[in-house]
């Protein structure tokens, strides 16, 4: 296996731990913060979180937890992301509701930015939802 694959793989066990999955997706409103205030540096310890946050924890052992299934779906997902096409319209989906929170973040929207991040929240659980399926597939014919 080559060493990307390998730290990929060892990056997505890391993250797969519960509390980084749930840490990170409750970290999503934190990204509207630089737009809402124009204090862009903030976007520098926003960043800096966002990537440590998969490391800091320990690499996730067992699969009991829904935020580990669902991450370690997501992992075998990213491999082969037209295999499932409505995580991948989804995936659009939660992006461009990401992206209107963050918008109306810019333009001191509050309804707009609550109502975006709420969304791009909720899709993303659903997203989270479809990964632990196919993880708990894929896992039952690997067995």
């Amino acid at each position: 296996m080559p060493h990307e694959e390998t730290f990929y793989a060892w990056l997505f066990q890391r993250h797969a731990h519960p509390i980084s999955a749930w840490s990170r997706l409750l970290s999503t409103p934190l990204l509207l913060v630089p737009l809402w205030t124009r204090r862009w540096w903030l976007y520098l310890p926003i960043g800096a979180w966002m990537a440590v946050n998969p490391v800091i924890t320990p690499p996730a052992h067992e699969t009991s937890s829904f935020a580990t299934r669902a991450i370690l779906g997501e992992e075998s997902w990213t491999r082969d992301p037209q295999s499932e096409p409505m995580i991948l319209a989804l995936t659009a989906v939660v992006s461009g509701s990401l992206v209107g929170a963050m918008t109306a973040a810019y333009r001191r929207n509050k309804v707009g930015a609550i109502a975006g991040t709420g969304m791009s929240m909720a899709l993303t659980l659903w997203q989270w939802k479809l990964w632990a399926d196919r993880f708990t597939r894929t896992s039952r014919t690997a067995a």
